[in-house]
């Protein structure tokens, strides 16, 4: 399915942004990609001969033995890190673009460029790649045309896909721990992993340098997860300020620690309107099975809607519905501001939640409700509108 995304923007002239978590697979993504390529070169920043090749000369690329008179595609991995790198492609792309095609990979910082004033603007598109999902390993989502054709469509047949789904839940979506399957080997690359963005990524490409009280904060999330989140609360556990908390979420997301959704208000009478609900990328340690199977359906939407906007599909967004008597449904899913689907996850509760039945008469949309438990799959007709109560990894695996 990346593939897919990259077919369809590297046709333009810009050059190709790919963001997302450490370790996600970007940089072996970029090297499949270039496989395609009769010319290529791969540079990456953290290698002392290459960072001295680039600095020596700027346009070093142009110098390499080409195969061919072909367009050569440059790869940049971790290039954010050398502190005038903007400058450095906007000269680059400005220079070559006719010439060569580049990408460009990177966690955290690149995602923090898409803003008015960028000496990038127009450079570049950019799309993220996420840690393994259920529709990406299955490999047998549907079309976004079909999907959106009837949102409770029931998929066709059932797909074998509950031992990914299973393996999901043990070693997380990120390719080292999965491709392992151990979960020593889970735990161990876990808590390296954590340290290493707090320590070292979140430590050295920003001002902060006491990390004790940032890694106490996200210690804590765990246990909010799908929970509304109060800063002020939290300000009050850690003894920090309001604002030290609101910039240590926000880099917690820019660096793909974590990803927030905000409430959905129209049309919903006295809807929570400001706080946010937080989700992890590595759930695979939650000990609350309610809790880690709401965040692997956050994150199987939370990809697809990425992906749909990284292809100029629509305007998507992934929000959520709560009151303040406290009623609720874990997902919306719109498109420009359009309530397009209600989503509700339990573990195995196969009657429609009284939430999800209000909600949607509210909306009057299609609603899906995804239980953790194999074999599930029936129609509900609520007035004039469906309700789909199926399997998570029966109905998961189609998402385009």
């Amino acid at each position: 399915m990346y593939e897919k995304i990259w077919d369809n923007l590297s046709k333009f002239k810009q050059m190709i942004f790919i963001a997302g978590p450490r370790q996600a697979g970007k940089t072996t993504f970029a090297k499949m990609i270039a496989e395609k390529y009769t010319n290529h070169i791969y540079f990456n920043w953290d290698i002392i001969d290459e960072k001295r090749k680039l600095l020596e000369d700027p346009f070093f690329y142009e110098k390499v033995n080409r195969r061919d008179d072909s367009k050569p595609l440059i790869i940049f991995d971790e290039l954010h890190k050398y502190s005038h790198w903007k400058n450095y492609l906007k000269s680059a792309f400005d220079r070559d673009h006719e010439e060569y095609k580049f990408i460009v990979s990177g966690s955290g910082r690149l995602n923090l460029y898409q803003k008015g004033g960028d000496s990038l603007a127009g450079r570049y598109l950019l799309f993220h790649l996420w840690p393994f999902t259920l529709a990406e390993l299955s490999d047998v989502n549907i079309s976004f045309e079909i999907f959106f054709n009837d949102l409770t469509k029931i998929p066709d047949k059932e797909n074998n896909t509950s031992v990914i789904w299973d393996n999901l839940k043990k070693y997380s979506g990120f390719p080292d721990p999965y491709i392992a399957q151990d979960r020593q080997f889970y735990n161990i690359w876990s808590n390296t992993y954590k340290k290493q963005l707090i320590r070292e990524d979140i430590r050295d490409l920003t001002a902060i340098r006491s990390v004790e009280n940032i890694e106490i904060l996200f210690s804590l999330l765990p246990s909010r997860v799908g929970s509304l989140i109060s800063m002020a609360n939290l300000s009050q556990d850690i003894q920090v300020s309001f604002d030290s908390i609101k910039n240590w979420l926000e880099l917690f997301e820019n660096f793909f620690l974590i990803f927030r959704l905000s409430p959905w208000s129209k049309k919903i009478s006295r809807a929570i309107t400001k706080e946010k609900k937080v989700y992890l990328f590595d759930y695979a340690g939650f000990e609350s099975q309610a809790v880690k199977f709401e965040n692997m359906v956050a994150l199987e939407l939370f990809r697809a809607v990425s992906n749909w906007n990284n292809l100029g599909y629509g305007n998507f967004n992934l929000n959520f519905i709560r009151n303040r008597e406290k009623e609720e449904v874990d997902f919306l899913l719109s498109n420009n501001n359009k309530p397009l689907l209600l989503i509700e996850t339990k573990l195995s509760d196969i009657n429609p939640a009284k939430s999800l039945i209000k909600f949607q008469n509210m909306l009057n949309i299609p609603a899906v409700q995804l239980v953790d438990k194999s074999g599930v799959c029936k129609k509900i007709i609520n007035k004039t509108n469906k309700i789909l109560i199926i399997s998570a990894d029966h109905w998961l695996p189609i998402l385009p």
